[in-house]
């Protein structure tokens, strides 16, 4: 009996893969076992950075925090350790919001606070 080989579900999964390399530079976008591996590195990178993105962007908020409240002669950790006892229930993202875009408000929320 001749072998039987599922040849629509590897050429599908083939097909899938080289959809995913497009884009990518030189044999790695055109060669199946080249391909095949920039992708699945691809993919884990995708992973890792979606929760390093997080941690990225509450670094990027704690910073612009700290340089607004700095203007104000505070220190950042200061300033969260004093919104907490004010029972101030502002998060870091709109905190540096409104320390970028409304200077006004977040001099408020520092007045506040001391």
């Amino acid at each position: 009996m001749p072998r039987s080989v599922n040849n629509v579900a590897s050429r599908a999964k083939r097909k899938r893969v080289m959809k995913l390399a497009k884009g990518y530079f030189g044999r790695r976008k055109n060669v199946w076992t080249i391909a095949k591996n920039a992708v699945e590195k691809g993919l884990t990178y995708a992973y890792r950075d979606r929760k390093q993105k997080k941690r990225q962007f509450r670094s990027l908020w704690i910073a612009r925090i700290n340089a607004g409240v700095r203007a104000h002669g505070m220190s950042y950790a200061e300033f969260i350790g004093r919104l907490k006892k004010a029972g101030i229930e502002l998060n870091r993202k709109a905190l540096a919001d409104l320390a970028m875009n409304d200077p006004k408000a977040f001099e408020a929320v520092v007045s506040k606070v001391k």
